[in-house]
């Protein structure tokens, strides 16, 4: 009778560690450059990420269990990016990060995922983060390369072909510049001007006047606020007549608020969810988009941006990659990460593969010209 009192009372010491280890928390770690000069990156991707981590645990939480966001603000400061993501990996026990917000910043701390084996997925836009594959790192944002071939197609058609670009020195800046460098010769344009500025200069005077004298046809500007908007204003002090086009890193109405009127007329790559409006309604994307914007503004009361989506996309892909694989385990969310497929978000279709850590394609994109203070789908 001892006997089966003391398996009973094992079983049950058992059952209630079971029910203790169910009812943890699911850490994902994040790292957003929620002040500093990216901030208007950062901090609608911080709002964000708490959004849908609250609906996820009103729903349940993700295998019957808690989730618990762990954010860290780097202040847009790489050194920082590195402190915060060290103690994600090293102290608070998460089993993925998502970010940093900024290319720079991704860049500098993408490399210690893999010792650490949990997997990263950034919010950063450049390239270089996802080409070569590192196994353990993924990207939501659209890349470099696929808004570069929109706008020169978008060139092509217009029949541009001598194009000057100003690139911005930060990371994200920089790895735009190496695929415009690449792809303007390689498809038949000629670059007439390369000039480049820092991410706290406020006066680009001197690189618009070198390209003036080049006369392009168009000129591409790339980079993040507030570089872009003191080119905008200064191409139309200066009168430079060409277009102007923008990298989908302005794709934040803080850009149209930043360049006043000079911001009028230019064009860029953007995801839908700043037109989601004027997405077609049997786009597959429509739903995802239009349930993000009414969400987010009735919380913060605030526009969504491009940049808020990513942290959107970032953490609805691994709830899909949990339920995939069955389990939170940092390895089998890596592994599940790459079987996900036809998964709609904010930023467009993701189809990941193991050689294929973006998972988007050119189609992510949308042409949008800035009409009357807000964006337009390019006819």
């Amino acid at each position: 009778m001892k006997r089966v009192s003391l398996l009973l009372s094992l079983c049950l010491v058992l059952a209630a560690a079971a029910c203790a280890a169910a009812a943890e928390p699911i850490k994902i770690g994040a790292v957003f450059s929620v002040t500093g000069p990216a901030s208007f990156l950062g901090e609608p991707e911080r709002n964000t990420a708490q959004m849908v981590v609250d609906e996820m645990n009103a729903a349940g939480g993700l295998l019957g269990r808690p989730v618990e966001l762990v954010v860290y603000d780097d202040e847009t400061d790489v050194n920082k990016a590195v402190l915060a993501v060290d103690k994600l990996l090293k102290k608070d026990g998460v089993v993925a990060v998502i970010g940093p917000t900024t290319s720079g910043n991704t860049l500098a701390v993408m490399g210690k995922f893999a010792k650490a084996e949990v997997p990263l997925i950034s919010c950063s836009a450049a390239e270089k983060i996802t080409s070569p594959v590192d196994p353990w790192v993924f990207k939501v944002a659209p890349s470099d390369r696929h808004a570069v071939e929109k706008l020169l197609d978008l060139a092509k058609a217009r029949g541009q072909k001598r194009l000057a670009i100003i690139t911005v020195s930060d990371g994200f800046g920089q790895a735009g510049r190496e695929v415009l460098k690449e792809l303007i010769p390689a498809k038949g344009f000629e670059l007439t001007a390369d000039e480049i500025y820092g991410p706290k200069d406020t006066d680009m005077t001197a690189q618009l006047t070198k390209i003036k004298a080049q006369n392009p046809d168009a000129v591409i500007c790339w980079g993040t606020n507030p570089g872009p908007a003191v080119i905008a204003r200064g191409r139309l002090q200066l009168g430079l007549t060409m277009p102007l086009y923008m990298s989908h890193g302005v794709a934040s109405k803080k850009f149209i608020e930043l360049a006043g009127d000079a911001a009028e007329g230019l064009v860029l790559p953007a995801g839908r969810l700043i037109v989601a409006e004027q997405v077609a309604a049997s786009h597959p994307q429509k739903k995802v988009l239009m349930t993000y914007t009414a969400d987010y503004q009735a919380r913060f009361k605030q526009p969504v941006s491009t940049f808020g989506g990513h942290a959107y996309d970032s953490l609805w892909l691994i709830a899909e990659a949990v339920k995939l694989g069955k389990s939170a385990k940092p390895a089998d969310i890596r592994a599940s990460l790459e079987k996900v497929t036809a998964f709609q978000g904010t930023a467009g279709e993701f189809n990941f593969t193991a050689q294929d850590h973006n998972g988007l394609s050119k189609d992510a994109f949308e042409l949008v010209v800035i009409e009357k203070g807000d964006w337009k789908i390019l006819q």
